[in-house]
């Protein structure tokens, strides 16, 4: 998406050779008009899957994953990453780490919300390490349903994160895949996988 990787290129800010802040786009600050094209640019990607639930982490995968949702039609799911009062005590329930957070949090999702038949669309902001992603899938295929794929707004090719989830055989789109944040910049990786 060029309009996406335009806005990158102004609004983003590298940290450092592993780390890319975009909180005026995804994860701070959220533009309506973008959301929507990006979650509009997801149902193009995958509408022939038959998805019947969209589902996501809190909180920086939520705008993305509700625009995909609302243009295919389907409900969105987002798995919790903190326990409350009336959270299902049955809750599907994984440990992961968080790379941004530097942090260990349990994600649940409720059985009410994902059974069996659904065919579900993950849909993620940023994918690095993949540790987040492994334990939605994790949670995905002990519900029973079926993951028809994953699209994830930035893919940071230089960590392992999209690439092992590749490698267990589902499909991951990615909207802008980044190469390299090294010496302050961020370089794009065009090739479509």
């Amino acid at each position: 998406m060029e309009v996406l990787k335009q806005r990158i290129l102004q609004e983003g800010v590298v940290i450092s050779d592993q780390v890319l802040k975009l909180d005026g786009l995804l994860n701070h600050q959220i533009d309506p008009a973008l959301t929507m094209e990006m979650g509009r640019e997801f149902a193009a990607r995958f509408r022939e899957s038959g998805v019947t639930r969209v589902i996501t982490v809190e909180s920086s995968g939520i705008p993305v994953a509700f625009a995909a949702a609302h243009e295919l039609g389907v409900p969105l799911v987002f798995a919790r990453r903190k326990k409350t009062l009336l959270a299902d005590p049955d809750a599907y329930c994984e440990r992961v780490p968080s790379f941004t957070k530097g942090i260990v949090t349990d994600i649940m999702v409720s059985r009410e919300y994902i059974h069996e038949n659904d065919r579900i669309l993950f849909i993620d902001d940023i994918i690095a390490n993949g540790d987040a992603a492994r334990g939605v899938i994790k949670i995905i295929e002990r519900s029973g349903a079926e993951l028809v794929g994953f699209g994830v707004v930035v893919e940071k090719c230089f960590q392992a994160g999209a690439r092992t989830i590749r490698e267990q055989g589902i499909p991951v789109e990615a909207l802008v895949r980044i190469r390299s944040l090294n010496d302050g910049t961020v370089q794009f990786d065009d090739n479509q996988m």
